[in-house]
């Protein structure tokens, strides 16, 4: 007949034995590490470079089209439809929308859907209150009351602490542009 072995009291007694071994090694004299951490501590610090100026989007209009000649980066069809779209709104209730839409400096967060950006939080000086927004790809940018953001034409008309207020403009079932209230609320994540 075999012996059997019983591992248990031995895996026990190994355990024990190593965890004596191991508070053997424990030295309460940390007189070197002070040491070094003073020494680590009186070095003097480098210079940090200011960070470079962030310079706004500035939109480049081409003004060849105001001569009449055409836009060479804008086919024929997407001409077509810009005409077609201005002559709609000559009435002057819709001129103003019209006047906004088209003369108005694209920003940056302009190429995302309003759904896809993200209030992270607040900044608040003496002058104003600004808003921090992520956009899809994790960029933070910072805005504030009349910046635009998201494809609707969204105008920041409010920013509070747990919000920011957004006016669209969006085109209705008869082609004519009207105002829709918006809002991207503080994220929790």
């Amino acid at each position: 007949m075999r012996a059997v072995i019983k591992f248990k009291p031995l895996v026990h007694a190994g355990c024990v034995s190593l965890a004596v071994l191991a508070s053997g090694c424990v030295s309460k004299d940390m007189s070197d590490l002070e040491a070094y951490a003073a020494e680590v501590l009186a070095r003097k610090g480098g210079e940090i470079e200011p960070l470079p100026p962030i310079k706004p989007y500035e939109r480049y209009l081409y003004t060849a089209a105001d001569a009449g000649l055409r836009d060479p980066f804008v086919s024929f069809r997407e001409e077509e439809d810009e005409i077609k779209q201005v002559e709609k709104v000559m009435d002057a209730e819709q001129q103003e929308y019209a006047t906004e839409i088209l003369t108005h400096n694209r920003e940056e967060l302009e190429t995302h859907e309003l759904d896809e950006l993200r209030m992270v939080g607040v900044l608040e000086n003496t002058e104003a209150l600004w808003g921090i927004v992520t956009d899809p790809t994790g960029v933070v940018h910072r805005v504030q009351v009349g910046n635009y953001l998201g494809r609707n034409f969204g105008k920041i008309i409010n920013i509070q602490e747990d919000r920011i207020d957004v006016r669209e403009i969006i085109k209705d079932s008869q082609g004519r542009y009207e105002e829709r209230e918006a809002a991207l609320a503080l994220s929790e994540q």
